[in-house]
């Protein structure tokens, strides 16, 4: 379990190991959103973006500058949100 302290100015520093599990790096965005049973998820949209690239190409023919194309959209559609 991580903790982490709220400043008055309602900052969090996320533990390292987090920063770690998700791959976050400074200037990066964190995506917050709350499923239907209460619970908060935080994602890094960079690397949800790839995931949904991948699922999205799984078993097809695309070409390398199809999926890199692919992967630019759903990164700028994530951090629309």
């Amino acid at each position: 379990m991580n903790l982490a302290r709220v400043s008055n100015n309602g900052q969090i520093t996320v533990p390292v190991e987090i920063r770690r599990a998700l791959k976050i790096r400074a200037g990066d965005k964190l995506l917050f959103f709350r499923k239907d049973n209460g619970e908060i998820v935080v994602q890094n949209p960079n690397i949800s973006a790839i995931a949904e690239a991948q699922i999205a190409v799984t078993g097809s023919n695309y070409s390398e500058d199809e999926i890199l194309t692919d992967v630019m959209n759903l990164r700028y559609e994530a951090t629309q949100t």
